[in-house]
């Protein structure tokens, strides 16, 4: 079914008791038609993708308001939650290691993060945080984490629901 709400925003939303939800079969992801479980899976998905990918730019307004690539917010989040090893990084951001030193150089010359020797291994360096890197990285978060207003529309009890099943689907892995 879908619903209308006061500020124009009109969301599609699932019937609990039917299956039935956004998307007519026709690959729009529009309408309330049904499908195969799988079917309607994708159709899921590819909403799912056009409200957090295309339609709410978080990632180009992050990277504007800080002035750098978002590749380089993203290696500089994961450095201001704990500092890390550059082998560590390179594989969490699945990047090669030549590419992540050209990054992690230019956030060291915007004063962002520090490369320091590791105590174990002399080999080996560790990234961390400057306290202007635990600020930018915290601008990054809250721009990241604002919900978009079509989210913030919904009511309460749509609220809840996708809450719940978003839970469900990031416990899943």
């Amino acid at each position: 079914m879908t619903r209308a709400h006061g500020n124009g925003v009109a969301v599609a939303v699932a019937s609990a008791d039917t299956g039935t939800g956004a998307g007519d079969g026709d690959g729009t992801g529009t309408g309330t038609g049904t499908g195969t479980g799988e079917e309607t899976a994708a159709r899921v998905w590819r909403n799912l993708a056009a409200v957090v990918l295309e339609r709410n730019e978080r990632r180009k307004e992050t990277a504007e308001a800080l002035g750098m690539s978002f590749f380089r917010v993203k290696a500089l989040r994961r450095i201001a939650a704990r500092p890390r090893r550059m082998s560590e990084l390179a594989a969490e951001l699945s990047s090669d290691r030549p590419y992540l030193t050209l990054v992690v150089d230019d956030l060291v010359k915007r004063g962002l993060v520090e490369r320091n020797p590791h105590p174990t291994d002399r080999r080996s360096k560790i990234v961390s945080a400057t306290p202007a890197g635990l600020e930018a990285a915290a601008r990054a978060n809250a721009i990241l984490g604002t919900p978009p207003p079509a989210l913030l529309a919904l009511p309460a009890e749509d609220l809840a629901a996708l809450d719940r099943i978003a839970a469900a689907l990031a416990a899943a892995d």
